[in-house]
């Protein structure tokens, strides 16, 4: 394919190589002189392991070359990658001034244009920019409307420095995200080649993929650092704890607990936590990773007990009171924390629990409820239909297929709070609200 790279940066100069040694065309594009010389020249304008090989190569082959007109760039192509910076203003905020301005030169270019165009961006955006911001400026320029004229996508890239090419081909994964379906083909046909999972999304949910890896891989780097600094003040060796820990690839590095949801809570999770974080204040050490985790707990339990309060509903039905399902632990669950909340507010509760039984709460957990909600009996029923007939807002705790039959015969006045994301839900004729979705 004819295909150019606009912006010789680091993703931009590695896509150029990678693109032009699997046998494409290959046009790179930037306003800097010195690196379209540099390029035009055989020579890679960045420092990465193999790329420089790969260039030279192609370069030699003719399959590449570089420019600093956008003009010659659309003309001589049929697709576009757009690998141009998005630096961080001083308050954080992406200075989206360089992605503006080629979209711009683009769009000017595109006017002159009589074929269609794919364009494709890997810069590193916020969900919206691309079809808010760039797709705007680019019909502006060009008189053509996204979808007829020209076509967009988004790509997200995961290359690493140091390990860019082998990620190019060895990638973890490969997003594209499309305004609608077929219109990333050209692109699936680029990547062909390459074995890797392969997902089609929005360009939207495509953007947001890029930002969540990024913060997770922040997140990582945090949490094992402090495990590591704390370690080191109790004498224990860091790296055999995190490699021991690194072994369970059923839970610490897996999809489990990564689905969004309501709140965590149980007999461990709260208990653990606080108690780490009271061992690294004794030795002095600083773990704001570890202490921002009950931090962020607390506030997704607040978020729904606010949602509640803001609705001025008082008649609430609960569908499941324990932390998770099959257990009948009532320790430390969030809903009953929430539970708490309303009943102190002067809110008629109802709940469906078929695990919870009064009768045999023994224990911790027979001490935790009467601390919390001593006249729990008189709250519960055996009857999901009494709950949801009765409420004027039902909360899902959890998935259960025992509450879907019930769900369905709530009217359209009344109001599904789902914390679990149940199987079903659009069969319901009632009102919904997903917590995370």
């Amino acid at each position: 394919m004819k295909i150019s790279v606009f912006g010789l940066g680091y993703v931009g100069t590695v896509s150029v190589g990678c693109l032009a040694a699997e046998g494409h065309r290959v046009v790179g594009v930037d306003v800097n002189t010195d690196k379209v010389a540099t390029l035009n020249s055989g020579t890679a304008p960045i420092v990465e392991p193999e790329i420089g090989d790969l260039i030279s190569k192609s370069h030699k082959l003719g399959l590449l070359n570089a420019t600093t007109s956008s003009v010659e760039g659309i003309a001589q192509t049929d697709i576009s990658f757009l690998c141009v910076g998005t630096p961080s203003h001083n308050n954080g905020s992406l200075d989206l001034t360089y992605l503006k301005r080629v979209c711009e030169d683009i769009g000017a270019a595109l006017a002159q244009k009589r074929t269609p165009h794919t364009l494709v961006f890997r810069s590193t955006t916020l969900p919206g920019t691309t079809e808010d911001v760039a797709v705007p400026i680019l019909e502006k320029h060009s008189g053509k409307k996204v979808g007829e004229g020209f076509f967009v996508c988004y790509n997200p890239e995961f290359l690493r420095e140091g390990t860019a090419v082998k990620d190019y081909y060895h990638p973890p994964k490969i997003v594209i995200g499309e305004r609608k379906q077929g219109e990333g083909d050209v692109l699936a046909q680029i990547y062909g080649g390459i074995e890797a999972p392969f997902v089609r999304t929005s360009i939207r949910a495509a953007e947001m993929v890029k930002y969540s890896d990024n913060a997770f891989h922040a997140l990582k780097v945090a949490f094992g650092n402090e495990i590591g600094i704390l370690c080191k003040k109790l004498e224990i060796d860091s790296h055999e704890v995190m490699d021991i820990f690194c072994k369970d690839t059923k839970l610490n590095l897996s999809k489990v607990y990564l689905k969004p949801g309501f709140a965590f809570g149980g007999s461990c999770l709260p208990k653990d936590l606080r108690a780490l974080s009271y061992q690294a204040k004794r030795h002095d050490v600083e773990t704001p990773v570890l202490n921002a985790i009950m931090a962020s707990n607390n506030a997704h339990v607040r978020g729904v007990i606010n949602k509640i309060l803001e609705l001025g509903k008082k008649r609430v039905g609960f569908l499941g009171m324990t932390f998770k399902p099959d257990t009948d632990d009532l320790r430390e669950s969030p809903l009953v924390e929430v539970i708490e909340t309303l009943l102190g507010k002067g809110f008629s509760i109802k709940i469906y629990d078929k695990n919870v039984m009064i009768s045999r709460l023994i224990g911790a957990n027979k001490r935790f409820i009467e601390e919390h909600i001593p006249h729990l009996s008189s709250l519960l029923t055996d009857r999901i239909d009494e709950v949801v007939q009765s409420s004027q807002v039902v909360i899902v705790g959890y998935a259960s297929p025992d509450f879907l039959p019930a769900l369905k015969t709530m009217s359209a006045d009344q109001l599904i709070i789902d914390l679990a994301r149940i199987e079903g839900r659009d069969s319901l004729t009632a009102a919904y609200d997903g917590i995370c979705w």
